[in-house]
């Protein structure tokens, strides 16, 4: 064969080759693009959505936030966050000003569906300050009700996966109820109990559980209490004999230490929910350690 036409045929090959691979990459793509993109603000929400969507294989869930910890009410937007919303369908948040970046999300991406998972709840607690104790999740009762809310949301934007989504709430909350009656006994031996906290996080648990909390509002991280609420505290504990100081599992310490000191207090560290592994069962295991944390 003539050397041209060895050539002339290699060069067809080789734009024939482009073209299968470029088609193929370009079935891909369509494919990537059909698939319903769906953004969570933090790891609460990213763990009650994964549970809905669980074996929907045209749904893609990310963690804006990933494994953030403290509370998101405190986070600051970054480049890489507002990449996720480019070419997203849902953002799910928790509301109720938790996440006080909303806004600049909605104004920025407006063709994004907003799912306020906390919009269901009315029986809300509020601070001093007046603002609404937003942390929710703490509660298996409130979880519930948003995670309820979620699939009700997503079965209305996404009908041919509707019944998927509400199967898969369904079986959440049965295992989220049967894990509250496992520890029925527990629950009712706790009502009546005081404890010291140092992190609003857990008012919801608290309330739960039927438990006495007296708030210390502190920053979580290395601001120590002033001297005069350290007096304050340590008097209230011994004249009420409350015996139990609570804070995040990731917390600093040091105030708590200071109080424990004092009073011969127990310091106990429970879980938020606003980290984890990312297992599907990451809730449900860090409400086990709350239970069974207590004396």
């Amino acid at each position: 064969m003539n050397k041209k036409y060895v050539i002339i045929t290699i060069a067809v090959i080789i734009v024939i080759i482009g073209i299968i691979v470029i088609g193929n990459l370009n079935k891909e793509n369509v494919k990537e693009n059909d698939n319903l993109k769906i953004v969570t603000s933090f790891y609460p929400m990213y763990i009650m959505t994964m549970n809905i969507t669980n074996g929907v294989e045209d749904v893609q869930v990310s963690n804006m936030a990933e494994n953030y910890v403290g509370c998101i009410h405190d986070y600051t937007l970054k480049t890489e966050d507002l990449k996720k919303f480019e070419n997203a369908n849902i953002f799910i948040e928790n509301g109720y000003g938790m996440e006080a970046f909303s806004q600049k999300i909605i104004d920025s991406y407006p063709q994004v569906k907003i799912i306020e998972s906390a919009k269901g709840i009315t029986d809300v607690i509020k601070e001093e300050s007046g603002d609404v104790n937003a942390h929710f999740w703490t509660s298996i009762d409130n979880y519930i009700l948003q995670v309820q809310e979620i699939a009700n949301q997503l079965s209305n934007i996404d009908s041919k996966n509707a019944d998927t989504y509400k199967n898969n709430a369904n079986i959440y909350i049965q295992k989220l109820n049967e894990l509250k009656n496992s520890y029925e006994d527990k629950i009712e031996s706790l009502k009546g109990k005081k404890v010291i906290s140092l992190n609003e996080s857990f008012s919801y648990l608290f309330k739960t559980l039927g438990i006495e909390e007296i708030l210390i509002e502190t920053d979580h991280e290395q601001s120590s209490l002033s001297a005069e609420t350290v007096k304050n505290v340590i008097d209230k504990m011994n004249e009420e004999n409350i015996n139990s100081i609570i804070i995040a599992e990731n917390d600093n310490e040091q105030n708590a230490k200071a109080i424990a000191e004092e009073t011969g207090a127990k310091v106990y560290k429970l879980k938020d929910g606003m980290s984890g592994d990312n297992s599907l069962d990451s809730y449900i295991n860090d409400m086990k350690y709350n239970f069974e944390i207590f004396d």
